[in-house]
């Protein structure tokens, strides 16, 4: 893949992500877009920090941490966005910023430290199938309330994946009506929703999305491997 269609799909999601923002009446200059480079190689990741790109999103560990050792140096921010398995949490925290995937109290006890916080979403399962990842909206409170007495985490807000088959929109609303409700009575300054992908970051703009988390629109079809 030439590095200048990688530019080019980059500026285009980006002058969308502008115009979606102000189509709101947002400031697009208050949105983080994080760029998802799960199993691209690093070089890619070089290249749009060239163009001034900062935020980078990963679901594995072992290749989000090689690739953080492998552009240290360049002020990256690394955002682990997949479901994390507990006994991982404290190696991620050497090299992310924040996690967008925390929905478990074994995995909120992995990260529990004295030290620095990290930053952290909870993701809200807003399908019908318990096998996925996140937080049922029933249970959300009482999880809110245990994220938040436990050290070593800063909460931001939530993070949720639109269900296939359904209008994306109307599952934006669903998780800024959560963050509103249960979310932000129990912590006002976590404001933050993790929301959009490639093929619906516009709808989660109109509907208060801080966060992008958009990996094909701007990287290409995934390699099978890094």
């Amino acid at each position: 893949m030439a590095h200048s269609e990688v530019a080019e799909r980059y500026r285009d999601v980006m002058d969308r992500v502008d115009r979606a923002a102000r189509a709101a009446g947002r400031d697009p200059a208050a949105l983080v877009t994080i760029v998802v480079t799960k199993f691209h190689p690093a070089e890619l990741v070089r290249e749009l920090a060239d163009l001034g790109h900062r935020d980078f999103g990963e679901s594995r560990h072992q290749e989000a941490r090689r690739k953080a050792a492998d552009l240290d140096g360049l002020g990256l921010a690394w955002h682990f966005i997949g479901q994390l398995q507990s006994n991982k949490a404290r190696a991620v925290r050497e090299y992310a910023s924040s996690i967008h995937s925390l929905d478990r109290d074994s995995l909120l006890t992995a990260l529990a430290t004295d030290g620095d916080p990290i930053d952290v979403f909870i993701e809200v399962n807003l399908t019908d199938d318990p096998g996925r990842g996140g937080v049922a909206p029933e249970s959300l409170a009482a999880f809110a309330d245990r994220v938040l007495a436990t050290p070593g985490v800063r909460l931001r807000g939530l993070m949720a994946v639109a269900g296939l088959g359904r209008s994306a929109r109307s599952e934006f609303a669903r998780v800024r009506e959560l963050r509103d409700r249960v979310v932000l009575p129990r912590a006002p300054d976590a404001t933050a929703l993790s929301m959009g992908m490639s093929g619906d970051f516009e709808d989660a703009i109109l509907e208060g999305a801080t966060h992008l988390r958009i990996g094909t629109a701007i990287t290409g079809n995934r390699p099978d491997r890094a």
